[in-house]
């Protein structure tokens, strides 16, 4: 996508200086920062302080992180201690395990001599097919969103409403839940967007910024809104990313998104999800029993990011100081709330059957 007219994707690999270039996100909407990753522990801290984040973009760094380790050492040994290294880093996101265990596994068949451009060309690959996934899903969710402006007065916009930020930026580019959202401005139907902020971190700032940079009217809106406004009729969709997908069609995503399903099934508004296989687990079953919730530190909860009286960006406390925070960065929402399921193969149901049947061959593999 673009920034001020010039494309970007969230990550590249720098040629020149031999090593990844990514967005630092903790500084978007309000400043832009390149920052280049030249260590294993970059890798790793730029995953965990949420330099990058989204669950695509986390597989795809560390996909990359690999190939920096096998530059160092293409040994078994170093090979086994960096999948390791990268895969502490964050628990809940499966596409980071996805992508380290499609490494290890294919650098172990590959001959000592040949990993360092082996592994390489592996990120590249990585990172390109997150590109044409997404892609993909917005084109499948592109006609679920003509289908609703084709029953809409002429002229009337198609009210989105989204959580967190599953835009570009979380992924190598398009976005999950985004994608749709792009290909249908682009296709002249016209949309708007009502952003959910996504306390603590405020992550809807990050959809807004990419919104509005693309052109598509929008309004940020609190968390606590997206009940009254389907209620009152003003939320046609809901499309939100995922971060692990069961191989029943339980979501798992980013805090809050379990309250969205619950007031758009009391309100009849259909709840789709916009997916990566990658980011399904096949060898879960109970989302809410088995997925681990990542537990995020407490200031991010009694601290703000924002842009200050002076024009600086900074932190400022929000809580009485001493105040302890919980800070749960997921919640699952079972399949039963899901409307949908929308991936790079087409729309399914959040049942076994669905996703067996548009991945047949991931179903049985993992049997």
């Amino acid at each position: 996508m673009k920034i001020d007219g010039v494309p970007y994707r969230s990550l590249w690999w720098d040629a020149d200086e031999g090593a990844l270039q990514i967005i630092d996100q903790r500084w978007l909407p309000h400043e832009l920062r390149i920052q280049q990753v030249d260590t294993l522990d970059d890798y790793a801290d730029a995953i965990v302080e949420m330099r990058v984040r989204g669950a695509p973009l986390i597989g795809a760094t560390a996909a990359y992180g690999m190939a920096l380790a096998m530059a160092q050492d293409p040994s078994d040994a170093n090979l086994d201690a960096a999948w390791e290294r990268l895969h502490e880093t964050r628990p809940t996101a499966i596409n980071l395990r996805w992508a380290l265990d499609r490494c290890r596994t294919a650098l172990r068949g590959t001959p000592v001599a040949d990993r360092v451009d082996a592994a390489l060309r592996l990120a590249h690959e990585i990172a390109d097919e997150d590109v044409e996934i997404n892609r993909a899903i917005g084109t499948h969710g592109l006609q679920i969103i003509r289908d609703i402006a084709a029953a809409k007065p002429a002229g009337q916009p198609v009210n989105i409403l989204t959580h967190c930020n599953a835009g570009w930026i979380a992924t190598v580019d398009f976005g999950t839940a985004t994608s749709p959202m792009y290909q249908a401005h682009d296709a002249g139907i016209p949309i708007h967007v009502w952003v959910d902020e996504t306390r603590p971190r405020n992550q809807g700032a990050l959809t807004s910024w990419e919104l509005g940079s693309h052109g598509i009217p929008h309004t940020y809106v609190t968390d606590n809104a997206g009940g009254h406004l389907m209620q009152k009729g003003m939320v046609d969709l809901v499309i939100t990313g995922t971060d692990r997908t069961t191989r029943r069609g339980d979501v798992c995503n980013k805090i809050g998104t379990y309250l969205k399903a619950l007031a758009a099934r009391d309100n009849g508004v259909p709840f789709y999800v916009a997916l990566p296989s990658p980011t399904i687990d096949w060898t879960v079953d109970d989302g809410v029993a088995e997925i681990p919730i990542e537990e995020r530190r407490a200031d991010e909860v009694s601290h703000i990011m924002g842009v200050l009286t002076d024009g600086s960006v900074g932190q400022v406390r929000v809580t009485p100081d001493g105040t302890p925070a919980g800070n749960p960065a997921f919640d699952v929402t079972p399949n039963r709330l899901v409307t949908g399921l929308i991936t790079e193969r087409g729309v399914c149901d959040a049942t076994p059957e669905g996703l067996a049947g548009l991945f047949p061959d991931m179903a049985q593999a993992a049997e």
